[in-house]
C-alpha cells in the first residue's frame, strides 16, 4: 500500500499540471499554434537536451546500459509482432492502432515519474528506454504510418535524393541526435564544461512541466466518440496499459537477482505509460485516422491515473 500510495501521489502530480494544460485551453490563454511550437521545443530542443544531460559519464554504468537497451529493444519486437497479428481496422486506422499497442509515452510522462520515485538512476535507464523508443519509432513506427515507399530502379541524382528524403527522417531526427552526442560521451567518460552542460540541463528541466501542459491542452479538446464506437480501440488501450507493462515484470522477474532494481523498475514505469503522443504527431503527418490517434492518447492518458500505480506499485513489490 505504502508503494501504490507513493505512485498514485506522484501520477497525481502529473495530472495537476495537465489540469494547468487544460484551464489554458479552457480561458484561451494559449492556442493551438502556440501548443505546436511548444512540441516543436520539446521534440527538437527539450528531448536531445534531457538524453545528453541523462546519460552518466560513469563507466560502472555500461553494464546496465546494455542490459537494459537489448530488454527494451527484445520488448519492442515482441510487442510489435502481437501488434501486427491481432491489430483489426482500414487502411487509415490499423496503422494507429499498431503504433497505440507499442510505443508509451516514456519521455514525455514515464521519465517525470522516474525521476520522483527512483531519482537519477532511473531517469538514466528510463532514457535508455526513450533511445529504443526513438529508434523503433522512427524506423517500424514510421514504415507503419506513411506505407512503403515506391522505389524506381533508377540510380539518377534526383532518384537518389528523393529515396534519402524519404529515409533521412529515420536517421536523423531529435532522438538519434541527443544519442549521436550523449553516448560518446557516456563510453568516454567524459563531462561537458559547466558553460555547456548548465544549459543543457537547464532546457533538460523543461520536460515535465512543458510536457504534461501540452498533454493537458489536447486532453481538454479530446473527442472520445470515435473511440469508444472502436472495440479494437479497447483491445489497443489494454495492451498499451496493463498487457504490455505486466508482460515487462514478468520477464524481468526471473532475472531479477542480476540487475540493478532502478533499472527494473524504470523499464516497467516506461512501459505501463500511455500512448505516445507521437502517435497523433504521426497520424496527422501522414493522413492516418487522427480523430483515432487523440481519442486513444487522450483516454489512455486519462486511464492511466488508474493503472499506473497498481501496476507500478507490483513491480516494486516482486522485483
Amino acid at each position: 500500500m505504502q508503494n501504490l500510495a507513493t505512485v498514485a501521489t506522484q501520477v497525481g502530480v502529473l495530472f495537476a499540471l495537465m489540469a494547468v494544460g487544460a484551464v489554458c485551453r479552457r480561458v484561451r490563454l494559449v492556442d493551438e499554434a502556440s501548443v505546436k511550437g511548444i512540441v516543436n521545443v520539446l521534440l527538437l530542443v527539450v528531448t536531445p537536451s534531457l538524453i545528453i544531460d541523462s546519460l552518466p559519464f560513469d563507466p560502472a554504468m555500461v553494464h546496465g546500459f546494455f542490459w537494459a537497451f537489448a530488454i527494451a529493444a527484445f520488448a519492442h519486437v515482441a510487442v510489435i509482432l502481437f501488434a501486427r497479428l491481432f491489430s483489426r481496422g482500414g487502411d487509415r486506422s490499423r496503422p494507429v492502432l499498431r503504433l497505440a499497442m507499442v510505443f508509451s509515452n516514456a519521455g514525455f510522462m514515464g521519465i517525470p515519474l522516474e525521476q520522483a520515485i527512483l531519482g537519477a538512476e532511473g531517469v538514466f535507464y528510463g532514457i535508455v528506454y526513450v533511445v529504443v523508443f526513438n529508434f523503433f519509432m522512427w524506423s517500424w513506427g514510421l514504415y507503419e504510418m506513411r506505407g512503403k515507399v515506391p522505389l524506381s530502379n533508377s540510380n539518377s541524382k534526383l532518384e537518389l535524393k528523393e529515396r534519402w528524403r524519404s529515409l533521412r527522417p529515420m536517421v536523423v531526427n531529435p532522438g538519434t541526435v541527443g544519442i549521436a552526442i550523449g553516448l560518446p560521451l557516456f563510453f568516454a567518460s567524459l563531462s561537458l564544461p559547466a558553460i555547456l552542460k548548465t544549459p543543457i540541463s537547464l532546457l533538460a528541466g523543461l520536460n515535465t512541466p512543458l510536457a504534461m501542459l501540452v498533454i493537458g491542452f489536447y486532453l481538454a479538446g479530446a473527442d472520445f466518440r470515435r473511440v469508444v464506437r472502436m472495440p479494437s480501440a479497447y483491445l489497443a488501450a489494454a495492451v498499451r496499459l496493463v498487457a504490455y507493462p505486466l508482460a515487462m515484470v514478468a520477464l524481468l522477474f526471473p532475472l531479477r537477482a542480476h540487475f540493478p532494481r532502478e533499472m527494473m523498475l524504470a523499464l516497467v514505469t516506461a512501459a505501463s505509460a500511455p500512448v505516445a503522443a507521437m502517435v497523433s504527431m504521426f497520424a496527422s503527418k501522414f493522413e492516418r485516422d487522427v480523430d483515432l490517434s487523440v481519442g486513444l492518447v487522450s483516454g489512455t492518458t486519462l486511464l492511466s491515473i488508474l493503472t499506473m500505480p497498481p501496476v507500478i506499485a507490483f513491480a516494486m513489490e516482486v522485483l
